[in-house]
Formats: C-alpha cells, sequence, structure tokens
C-alpha cells in the first residue's frame, strides 16, 4: 500500500521527462524549418559522403535514419543517392535507410508516446477498435499508405508506433510499399547529374511520377474504406459483447 504514491510518483516524473523532451524537440525542429537552410546543408552532407569510398553508404544510411527520426524531409536525399551512387546502389541504400529509419521512429513513437497517449485516450472505445483493428490488419494498412502520398511519411512513422501493429509487419510492409516510390525518386535524381541542381526550382513531372501518383491515390481511396469497415466492425463487435 505504501509503495503506489511512490510507484505513482516515478510514473508522473519520466510523463513529465517525456513530455519536455518532446517539446525541445519539436522547438528544435521549428528553429530547424525557419532558420537553417537545409537543403544546403543535405547538399554539402551529400557532396561529403560522395568522397568517403567505400564507408560512404554506411554514412548515408545513418544520415536517412537521423532524419527520419528529427522528422527532416528526405526526399532530397532520395534524390542525391541518384546523384552520389547511381540508380541501382542509390535505391539500395535509400530503402535500407528509410526502412530503417521509419522503424527507429516507429520504435520512438511506441515505448516513448504510447502510455502517455494510452492514457490520454483510455475510455474511448473507437480508438480502440481503430487500434485492435490495425493490430489484426496492420501490415495491409502500413503497405497502402506507404504508397500514398498523402499520407505524411515522417508522422506517419511515429502515428503507427502507437498502435498494435507488429513491428515485422509494420517493417516489412513499409519496405515493399516505399520501394516503388525509392527506385523512381532515386532514378529521377540520377538524371539530375549534379548535386547543386536538387531541389533547386520547378521541374516537369515525369511519366513514372504521375503513374505513382495515381497509383497513390488508388491506394489512398482504398486504404481509407478498408480502414473505415474493420474499425466499425470492430467498433460494433465490442459493443454487441
Amino acid at each position: 500500500m505504501e509503495a503506489t504514491p511512490t510507484l505513482q510518483k516515478a510514473k508522473r516524473s519520466r510523463l513529465i521527462v517525456k513530455v519536455v523532451l518532446a517539446v525541445v524537440v519539436i522547438a528544435g525542429l521549428v528553429v530547424v524549418t525557419r532558420f537553417i537552410d537545409l537543403q544546403q546543408i543535405f547538399r554539402n552532407a551529400l557532396a561529403w559522403i560522395s568522397g568517403l569510398g567505400p564507408t560512404g553508404p554506411l554514412v548515408f544510411v545513418l544520415l536517412y535514419i537521423l532524419a527520419c527520426v528529427l522528422l527532416l524531409p528526405g526526399s532530397l536525399l532520395t534524390l542525391g543517392a541518384g546523384v552520389v551512387f547511381g540508380v541501382i546502389e542509390g535505391s539500395v541504400v535509400v530503402s535500407v535507410g528509410s526502412t530503417l529509419g521509419a522503424t527507429c521512429a516507429f520504435l520512438v513513437g511506441r515505448y516513448l508516446a504510447r502510455d502517455w497517449v494510452g492514457a490520454k485516450i483510455a475510455g474511448n472505445d473507437k480508438f480502440k477498435a481503430i487500434d485492435e483493428a490495425v493490430a489484426v490488419e496492420g501490415w495491409k494498412i502500413v503497405g497502402l499508405t506507404r504508397l500514398s502520398p498523402v499520407f505524411p511519411f515522417n508522422l506517419l512513422n511515429y502515428a503507427f508506433g502507437l498502435t498494435q501493429v507488429k513491428l515485422k509487419h509494420y517493417l516489412i510492409a513499409s519496405w515493399l510499399g516505399m520501394m516503388p516510390g525509392t527506385i523512381l525518386y532515386v532514378y529521377i535524381g540520377s538524371l539530375a547529374g549534379d548535386l547543386a541542381s536538387l531541389g533547386s526550382g520547378e521541374r516537369t513531372r515525369s511519366t513514372g511520377e504521375w503513374i505513382l501518383y495515381g497509383i497513390g491515390l488508388a491506394a489512398t481511396i482504398v486504404v481509407t474504406v478498408f480502414v473505415t469497415r474493420i474499425a466499425k466492425k470492430a467498433l460494433d463487435n465490442r459493443i454487441a459483447s
């Protein structure tokens, strides 16, 4: 009985630490995106990586993981991989980096934020129903959202960490779902020829991009209908019981 107040105090302290860390990270990201030229920093990093030889791919993967965890846009890195490594090697390193980065963010969301969010939505039957539905059909939902341009990649990594989707299902479905876009944008980057031209100015979208957007739109519709159906079914089953 005497240990209960101490345990509650410890939980409260951990929660405060998590909230403070979240605030610091968000504030840092605001400063970074507002006052720092990320594109130029990424260009400089890619130029440096291009001269590292055999260790270049490893450093690139680590940079991509860091970008995912810090919610930084990785599109320039994906395009830059085509310039630095070529289509085949570039697709491999981006695929590895984005998958590992998405997994790291997923784990951060699951183990640092899930308890706090869970306390906030305690008693919310709709969220529980959706959570349980994702636990059953998680790999399908993950794969479809990875094909869709509507769902933001970085935020989605953390959001899935709050659901019951299994890690292995999340990892495999993310890897497969991101593959078409990875190959296409690495290829587009390889056509740029140099790092300086990446991310500068407007360009005409390629046929491959329009096809990918069409697939993404279809995936968006399917995942919306899919999630709605399984969530409604799970909710009806919960209410009926």
